[in-house]
């Protein structure tokens, strides 16, 4: 590995080089000549005509692998897409070439941030609030079902062969993007759905709960009720918050099938 870490540097800059300077319509071919392939399944659902006379984008729901999901469904989709997640550090919202957007876990201004992203074009929100690198879905939050009449859940998951994209602590999670990169050879599959309808009378988080086991169907992952909090409680110790100067551990949710 340490023979090859100086190719992998060189191999990161220039993954990097491709997906912020060349045209969208080349990254793919490009990227692939580089041992980093995007395979996309199921069509992306066509452009929204504005039934209502006002233009508005799309609402993708995925889940989180990577913090390259959002980049890795832009290049499926061939244009740049708005994306929102919770976990960001500086370094990633630097190399991204798609505007990255932090999400607060404040209710009220999360849906401003992602009703007025909407209003410009499409949006890709990372559902379970922290990447996960096991075979298992998160509890997805249900702001989402509350921003749009439907919603369209893409299922994303990543090959990697030597150096995970996915890292618990904290101090190395702003790396995950350049481990991913290093990688002699990775692939992404992007899998895109049947748009979910959201006006369930049982509320959000029943369509939540519905996209959820629509996105473990398609990736053959087991569905849980653990949350982020309960993810780095069981795995760190702690909230996964790095803000929080004592925070007291709660005893996590089971998970259900």
């Amino acid at each position: 590995m340490y023979v090859y870490f100086p190719f992998a540097v060189v191999l990161t800059v220039i993954r990097i080089a491709i997906y912020t300077l060349l045209p969208w319509r080349m990254i793919g071919a490009a990227a692939a000549l580089s041992g980093m392939r995007v395979r996309v399944t199921g069509g992306p659902p066509a452009a929204p005509n504005g039934e209502n006379g006002a233009a508005g984008g799309r609402l993708y729901a995925c889940n989180h692998r990577t913090l390259l999901d959002p980049i890795a469904i832009s290049s499926a989709l061939g244009k740049p897409v708005f994306a929102m997640t919770y976990s960001l550090s500086p370094l990633s919202e630097l190399l991204s070439p798609i505007p990255l957007l932090r999400l607060t876990r404040g209710h009220d201004e999360d849906r401003r941030r992602m009703s007025s992203l909407l209003t410009r074009g499409d949006v890709v929100v990372c559902l379970e609030g922290t990447t996960c690198r096991e075979p298992y879905l998160l509890r997805l939050s249900p702001l989402f079902a509350e921003l749009a009449d439907e919603v369209n859940p893409v299922a994303v998951d990543e090959c990697s062969t030597m150096f995970y994209g996915t890292s618990t602590p904290s101090a190395a999670k702003c790396f995950d993007s350049v481990f991913f990169l290093m990688n002699p050879r990775s692939e992404y599959s992007v899998h895109f759905l049947e748009p979910v309808p959201t006006d369930n009378p049982r509320g959000s988080i029943e369509v939540a709960n519905q996209v959820q086991s629509v996105l473990a169907g398609a990736l053959g992952f087991t569905p849980t009720a653990l949350t982020r909090k309960d993810k780095y409680l069981l795995l760190a110790g702690n909230e996964g918050v790095v803000a929080t100067k004592r925070s007291k551990a709660k005893p996590p949710r089971s998970a259900h099938p």
